[in-house]
C-alpha cells in the first residue's frame, strides 16, 4: 500500500501541472447522484430503449453537492445499453425543463459504463490523445450514486453540443450533423453514414442515416456527398480534409474501428464560417482494439485477431476492397498527397505519445487514480483482477477477447515505423517570416528544408477562410538564398494584418509538417494596422425591432468596417467600453474583406458564438474603444443617448462624423439613408428646410437635435423652425412610429 501512495503521489504531482480545473479536470473524479422521482425508473427507462424513442424522466441531480432539480434521463448508446445490464450507460439533460440550468456551464452530462474495457481508461486515455490534433471531447472520471446507493464507476465525457461548437468553431447555428443511422446495420452491407451517394440524388433519401442537430443542412450535407464521391478533386472546398485526414489517423493508429472505419458511425460533421464541413471524433470508449468486429474491407470484412490489429494497414481501403463504401476514406487516399499527409499524421501520433511510451506512463496514472473506485464499484462487468491486468495484457471476455493496451500499441508502433511512408520524410527548420510588414505588402517567408522535391506553405488570414497553399523554391529567384542551398522561399502577395500559416514537404518517400501538428496548430504572424484602416462606422444601443440576432433577439450592435482594398483580419484586436480595461474583449480571428463590414453584437452573451462581445452598449451613452494587442487606439468614439431605433454612424461612410441614422446593419451608411429621405419628403417637406417645416396632416411629434436631446414636442401641422442652429434634427412620428432625419440649412 506505501508504494502504491508512493506511485500516485508522485504521478499526481508530474501531471497536476497540466491539468485544468473543470467539470472534466482528469485529475478530479466527480461525484454525480441521480435520485428518480420514479420508483421504477429502471423499467420505464428499459422500456424507452426496447421502443427505441430518446424519451426521459425526471430526477434530481447532484454534482459534487451542487443539486439540480427536474432534470431529464435516459440510456445513452447503442451497444453498450442493455435491459439485461445493472450499469447502463446514462444521458442527462440538466435543462430538460428548466431553461439554461447548468452546472459549470455544463448542461448535458454523458456517463459510459466501461462497457468492453477492463482497464477503465480506454475513452479518457483516447480522447487526451486525440485533443492533441483536432477539437475532442473532454473526459474525466465520475462515481454515480442512484438513489443513494453507488452505483459504478463511469467515464465522464464532454457533449458533442452547442457549447462544444462555439469553444472550437466560434458558432452553433450552421449545418450540424451527427452521423449515426436511425438504424445501425451490423452486418455493414449497408450503407449506414459512410457518405456515399448509394441513396440517390434526393437529400430527403438520407434522412434515415444522419441526424440533423441544427435547423438547417440537408442540402448542403448531399453537396458534400455529390462533390465526395464525383468531384473529389474539388472536395477541399467544402471538407476540411486535414481534419478528416486526422480523424482517421487517430482511428488507425488506436484501432478505434467502433467508428467511421467499422459500422460508419460514432461522428459529427459540422460546417464552419470558411464553408467547410468538420469530422468531429466520438465515442471512443471501444478504441485500443476493443472492437474487432470488422474494418468493412476485404481483408478483415468478418473480423481481425489481436495480430491483424497489431499489423493493420493504415491504407487498406485504399490497398484492398472497401466490401462497404468507405469513400472518404477511398476518395482522400486516392491522392497521393494526402496519402503521405495522412501518414504524416499517424508518424506524429505514434512519436509523440507511443514511441515516448507517454501513453504508457498515462494509463498507468489513471489507473492509479481510479483504484480504489474501481474496487467499489461492485457492478462492474470484469474483476479487480482485470482492471489491474488489461494495460498489459489481454482479458476474455464474454464474446471475445480484449487486447492489452501496451501488448496492442507497442507492436503497433514497430509495425507501422516500418511502414512505407513513415520513414524517410523531409526535416523542415528555421523558419523566417519578416517582422515588420505593412497592411497589403508582398510578403516573403523562406524555410530550410532537408532532402525534398515539394515545399508548399498553407495560409490563410483568419478562421472564416480556407487554407489556400502556395509552393515554394530552392532556385534563388524566390528570396530563398542560393539555388540549391536548401532553403526554399515564396511570396504571399497582398498579405493582410495577421496571417495563420504552416508547412508541408514531401520526396518520393513521404511528407511532413511544421508544426506537426498542423492544421490544427499553425504558425501566426501579426503586424499593425494603421488607425485609418479600419474603423467603428456605426453602433446601436437602442435596437428595439431594427435587426435581432440568430437567437431572435433585439440587441445592440457595433459595426466596423474596413476602408482599405485589403484584407483586414480582427485577430490582435479589441473592444472595450471601459478606459481604464482596453483589452476587455478580445476580437475573433475573422477576415473583413476590402471596403466591407463585420458587425459585433454588445449584449455580453458570448454562450452565443464568436460575434458577441463580453459587454453591453449604455443607452445614457458611453465611450467605445477599438485598439490593436499592443494597447495602441485604432478607433474611439463617444455617444449621447440614442433615440429608439436610430443608429449613430458615420456620414459620409467610413470616414465622416458621426450623425443620428436610419440604422444601416452590416452596411454603407449613405444610401439606404438617402433613398428613406427621398421617399419620407412625402410626410415632411421641405427637406432640407430653413424657416419652416410642413407636415402632410397634423400628428404628434417628438424633434432631437444631433445629440439626441429633445428640442420639441407637440401636436403640428407646421413648424416654425427659424431660431434653430444649422445641421441635423430627427423628427419622430409617433402615432405612425416613423423618424425622419431633416436638415436645417
Amino acid at each position: 500500500m506505501l508504494i502504491r501512495f508512493i506511485i500516485t503521489l508522485i504521478l499526481f504531482l508530474q501531471f497536476n501541472l497540466f491539468s485544468q480545473s473543470s467539470f472534466y479536470d482528469i485529475d478530479t473524479i466527480r461525484e454525480i447522484r441521480i435520485n428518480f422521482y420514479d420508483l421504477n425508473w429502471d423499467s420505464i427507462l428499459d422500456s424507452f430503449y426496447v421502443a427505441g424513442n430518446n424519451d426521459r424522466i425526471l430526477a434530481d441531480l447532484v454534482i459534487d453537492g451542487n443539486q439540480y432539480d427536474s432534470v431529464g434521463v435516459r440510456y445513452k448508446g447503442y451497444s453498450s445499453a442493455s435491459v439485461d445490464r445493472l450499469k447502463n450507460p446514462f444521458n442527462i439533460k440538466l435543462d430538460y425543463t428548466i431553461e439554461d440550468q447548468s452546472h459549470e456551464g455544463v448542461k448535458k452530462i454523458k456517463l459510459a459504463n466501461g462497457f468492453q474495457d477492463p482497464s477503465f481508461v480506454r475513452e479518457v486515455l483516447s480522447y487526451e490523445i486525440s485533443r492533441k490534433y483536432l477539437p475532442s471531447s473532454q473526459a474525466n472520471f465520475s462515481n454515480l450514486y442512484i438513489n443513494d446507493t453507488l452505483w459504478g464507476l463511469y467515464t465522464n465525457v464532454e457533449s458533442v453540443n452547442s457549447s462544444f461548437l462555439i469553444k472550437h468553431f466560434d458558432s452553433k447555428y450552421n449545418a450540424f450533423f451527427k452521423c449515426n443511422p436511425e438504424n445501425i446495420n451490423i452486418q455493414i452491407g449497408g450503407e449506414n453514414s459512410n457518405l456515399s451517394q448509394s441513396h440517390g440524388l434526393d437529400s430527403l433519401n438520407y434522412i434515415p442515416f444522419y441526424i440533423l442537430k441544427s435547423d438547417y443542412g440537408w442540402s448542403d450535407l448531399y453537396n458534400l456527398i455529390d462533390t465526395l464521391n464525383n468531384f473529389s478533386d474539388s472536395i477541399n472546398y467544402i471538407l476540411n480534409v486535414d481534419r478528416a485526414l486526422w480523424m482517421h489517423a487517430i482511428n488507425y493508429s488506436l484501432i478505434n474501428f467502433d467508428s467511421y472505419v467499422g459500422y460508419s458511425q460514432n461522428y459529427y460533421l459540422y460546417k464552419s464560417f470558411s464553408n467547410q464541413f468538420n469530422p468531429i471524433i466520438w465515442d471512443l470508449n471501444m478504441s485500443f482494439g476493443s472492437f474487432r468486429l470488422t474494418d468493412a474491407s476485404q481483408l478483415f470484412f468478418n473480423g481481425f485477431d489481436i495480430i491483424q490489429a497489431q499489423e493493420m494497414d493504415p491504407l487498406v481501403h485504399y490497398n484492398m476492397l472497401s466490401v462497404s463504401p468507405r469513400p472518404l476514406m477511398r476518395k482522400l487516399f486516392s491522392s497521393d498527397r494526402y496519402r503521405k499527409m495522412y501518414l504524416a499524421h499517424i508518424r506524429t501520433i505514434m512519436e509523440e505519445n507511443f514511441v515516448n511510451q507517454e501513453y504508457y506512463t498515462r494509463g498507468q496514472y489513471l489507473q492509479t487514480l481510479i483504484d480504489q473506485d474501481v474496487q467499489n464499484d461492485t457492478n462492474k462487468f470484469y474483476s479487480y483482477q482485470d482492471f489491474l491486468s488489461n494495460l498489459n495484457n489481454q482479458v476474455s471476455l464474454s464474446t471475445t477477447i480484449c487486447p492489452g493496451i501496451s501488448e496492442l500499441m507497442d507492436a503497433r508502433s514497430n509495425y507501422l515505423a516500418n511502414y512505407e511512408g513513415y520513414q524517410g520524410y523531409p526535416v523542415i527548420s528555421n523558419v523566417l517570416v519578416p517582422q515588420n510588414n505593412n497592411l497589403g505588402d508582398d510578403l516573403w517567408l523562406s524555410v530550410h528544408v532537408n532532402d525534398a522535391n515539394y515545399v508548399c506553405v498553407y495560409y490563410r488570414f483568419g478562421a472564416n477562410q480556407i487554407f489556400k497553399n502556395i509552393e515554394l523554391y530552392d532556385d534563388g529567384l524566390h528570396n530563398d538564398g542560393l539555388a540549391g542551398d536548401g532553403v526554399f522561399g515564396g511570396k504571399i502577395s497582398n498579405c493582410s494584418n495577421s496571417l495563420d500559416y504552416y508547412f508541408y514537404a514531401e520526396n518520393d518517400s513521404a511528407g511532413s509538417f511544421s508544426p506537426a501538428r498542423a492544421a490544427y496548430e499553425f504558425y501566426n504572424a501579426r503586424f499593425s494596422l494603421l488607425p485609418s484602416d479600419i474603423v467603428i462606422n456605426e453602433l446601436m444601443s437602442n435596437n428595439v425591432s431594427v435587426v435581432n440576432d440568430n437567437s431572435g433577439v433585439f440587441e445592440d450592435w457595433i459595426e466596423l468596417y474596413n476602408t482599405t482594398n485589403f484584407h483586414i483580419s480582427t485577430n490582435g484586436l479589441f473592444l472595450t467600453d471601459a478606459v481604464s480595461n482596453l483589452l476587455k474583449w478580445k476580437l475573433p480571428n475573422h477576415v473583413i474583406a476590402p471596403n466591407s463590414y463585420f458587425t459585433i453584437w454588445a449584449d455580453d452573451d458570448a454562450h452565443q458564438g464568436f460575434k458577441h462581445a463580453n459587454f453591453k452598449l449604455s443607452n445614457m451613452g458611453e465611450t467605445i474603444i477599438l485598439s490593436q494587442y499592443d494597447s495602441t487606439i485604432v478607433d474611439s468614439i463617444t455617444y449621447q443617448s440614442q433615440i429608439d431605433n436610430i443608429s449613430f454612424g458615420r456620414s459620409p461612410n467610413g470616414f465622416g462624423s458621426f450623425n443620428m441614422l436610419t440604422p444601416t446593419y452590416n452596411s454603407n451608411n449613405d444610401f439606404p439613408n438617402l433613398i428613406n429621405e427621398i421617399t419620407q419628403n412625402v410626410l415632411v417637406f421641405p427637406n432640407p428646410f430653413n424657416e419652416f417645416i410642413y407636415l402632410q396632416e397634423k400628428c404628434d411629434i417628438k424633434v432631437r437635435d444631433i445629440l439626441g436631446k429633445i428640442i420639441y414636442t407637440d401636436s403640428v401641422k407646421q413648424l416654425k423652425t427659424s431660431d434653430w442652429n444649422s445641421g441635423i434634427y430627427f423628427i419622430h412620428l409617433l402615432k405612425k412610429n416613423q423618424t425622419i432625419k431633416v436638415i436645417k440649412l
